[in-house]
């Protein structure tokens, strides 16, 4: 049985083709988000209108990232909505409140599950940011499927890609990695989305690895390192140098006659992502 057309794309005119030649291309100056390390991973920012899927284990950070990101995003006056799925908004607001975020006027959150519901409030309040935290929980009504699916996060994860190309609205979707260390679908979301990031940690360390596997508007050898507090993620900038006070740090870095190693000369010497990565690790972890 054929899988019902989407009823968002039904309602839009078709498009008319057009010669490349014609169209103007305009360069959108990214989004910063204010957090050094994520905008980093990201290629400098946020490109508007792009879809960004944050993968990663349970309780590993995934929704605190997406509740600081709104909250810098809201501190610089721009529209945010965050739809939670797996959570009501009174147990948000508090974990919001921990993380000392949404107190701004620009911070909306709703608590919903029905693709077309979403599409229609982003429809009506045209945010600048959408949030779904996460897409393994929205499904579409036509579809007989269960929530988590395959076949209704690819349909929901592509409506939502469809609405943020042609309004312009940048799309963060939050998923959930099975069993098998891929991500609900199987993999189906990397491929709809622009960039897939991943947030990695030891189950006993304090330090969170965000990383990109794809990334449409930038590199995907960048890495971000967090440390996971009280009051949320915390930037760890300074990565190396407290590797090198550790011991060990320096002495990767350095070629002959103490002089920083050039990867493009040393085969044997590592970029930054490389050693960040390293560094963000336990003695334990390396072994």
């Amino acid at each position: 049985m054929p899988a019902p057309r989407r009823t968002a794309s039904a309602a839009a005119p078709a498009p008319l083709p057009v010669l490349l030649r014609d169209v103007v291309a305009e360069e959108r100056s990214r989004l910063k988000v204010g957090i050094g390390e994520l905008d980093r991973v990201l290629g400098g920012g946020i490109v508007p209108g792009s879809v960004t899927l944050i993968g990663g284990d349970p309780g590993i950070g995934k929704s605190t990232m997406a509740l600081q990101l709104c909250h810098e995003l809201a501190r610089q006056g721009k529209k945010i909505l965050y739809v939670s799925g797996e959570e009501s908004v009174q147990q948000t607001k508090l974990r919001a409140a921990r993380l000392g975020a949404g107190s701004g006027e620009h911070f909306f959150i709703v608590n919903a599950l029905d693709i077309e519901q979403i599409l229609g409030m982003i429809r009506k309040a045209v945010p600048d940011c959408v949030v779904v935290d996460s897409i393994q929980v929205v499904y579409h009504a036509s579809l007989s499927a269960s929530a988590g699916s395959v076949s209704q996060v690819r349909e929901c994860a592509a409506l939502l890609t469809q609405m943020a190309k042609q309004t312009g609205i940048s799309v963060f979707l939050i998923g959930h990695v099975t069993k098998e260390g891929t991500l609900a679908g199987p993999r189906v979301l990397e491929h709809i989305v622009d960039t897939v990031l991943y947030f990695e940690g030891e189950r006993f360390s304090h330090y969170r690895i965000l990383r990109a596997f794809k990334n449409r508007f930038g590199s995907t050898n960048e890495v971000g390192v967090f440390e996971m507090a009280a009051q949320g993620l915390r930037e760890v900038a300074d990565i190396l140098e407290r590797e090198a006070a550790g011991g060990g740090g320096h002495d990767r870095r350095a070629g002959p006659g103490g002089k920083p190693a050039d990867p493009r000369r040393d085969p044997g010497a590592r970029d930054e992502g490389e050693l960040r990565r390293d560094a963000a690790q336990g003695p334990g972890d390396r072994l």
